[in-house]
């Protein structure tokens, strides 16, 4: 066995080998941390494909004219999701095409952000007004076959059957629907 001896080469070792064990120290430590990614620590937004919407008229209550409901909006996506703000409700034909104008936002109660587990829901109170309220020539009622529902922030609908008296003429105003809070 030949030993060389050589400053140079011994510090040039010891450093190669603090090196290494430093590297060695970094690899550990983010070997057990957690890795998230920005968006894995966000709840998704509730998209329409993941809901299953629905109308609730158990208890539907009524008022001068006017008859409360509930409509649910149930997470079936499989994974916790996030839904705010107001849905879009409108009436419908058996052919699902808009009746008259669409509901107007009853801003009575805040608005706020609602995580749903997977199988949770949330619900928001629709009001139809009694189109029997309406003066003939101001109305023109007809009988809706349902409720074209899009959930907040979303493009596509569900058609939640419903038949119900409203208003064809666009002018008057039978529905209003409040933001969607935890069922």
């Amino acid at each position: 066995m030949i030993h060389i001896h050589s400053p140079g080469l011994t510090k040039l070792a010891v450093g190669a080998a603090s090196a290494c064990a430093a590297l060695l120290a970094s690899i550990a430590i983010l070997a057990s941390t957690p890795v998230r990614a920005a968006s894995a620590s966000a709840t998704q937004k509730c998209r329409t494909s993941g809901l299953d919407i629905w109308f609730n008229n158990e208890g539907g209550g009524g008022t001068a004219g006017s008859i409360y409901y509930k409509l649910e909006f149930t997470n079936l996506s499989g994974h916790a999701c996030t839904i705010r703000g107001f849905p879009g409700v409108s009436a419908t034909d058996l052919g699902g095409r808009k009746i008259g104008r669409a509901a107007s936002r009853d801003t009575s109660q805040p608005s706020g952000s609602v995580t749903l587990a997977a199988g949770a829901s949330a619900t928001a109170t629709l009001r139809i007004v009694d189109a029997g309220n309406f003066p003939t020539a101001s109305c023109h009622q007809v009988t809706a076959a349902g409720l074209r529902v899009f959930p907040p922030g979303q493009t596509t609908s569900r058609l939640v059957p419903f038949p119900f008296q409203t208003c064809s003429v666009a002018s008057t105003g039978v529905l209003s629907v409040r933001a969607l809070a935890k069922a």
